[in-house]
């Protein structure tokens, strides 16, 4: 905390502990991982649109060639409702193959 004047500044890292506790509690182990999946699964989303743009193709198009509604392809564009399923699918409809690195077992690729 620093101090400017009547105000009380707080860092991000301590306003995080206040409300998670220290880095290696389970309550902030259990934040860091949620963000941590949360940014992967907006990279993924952010992966797909830009495939999808890359072919020139609308929202709608991609979900006719996965077989869901346009909805669902915006969804997983903007991170939310990933699954490995899902994602697979986004992929070979846009016929992107892609590579996973699985810690402590090295790449696949599907």
């Amino acid at each position: 905390m620093k101090q400017v004047g009547d105000m009380k500044l707080y860092s991000f890292e301590e306003i995080l502990d206040e409300d998670y506790g220290k880095i290696g509690t389970l309550e902030r182990d259990e934040f860091e991982r949620k963000v941590d999946e949360a940014v992967q699964a907006y990279r993924v989303g952010e992966a797909i649109k830009q495939a999808r743009e890359a072919q020139r193709l609308t929202q709608a198009e991609l979900g006719e060639r996965m077989g869901v509604q346009r909805s669902q392809v915006c969804r997983l564009e903007s991170g939310k409702s990933i699954t490995l399923s899902s994602m697979m699918r986004a992929f070979h409809a846009l016929g992107v193959q892609i590579a996973l690195d699985m810690k402590g077992i090295g790449k696949v690729a599907l």
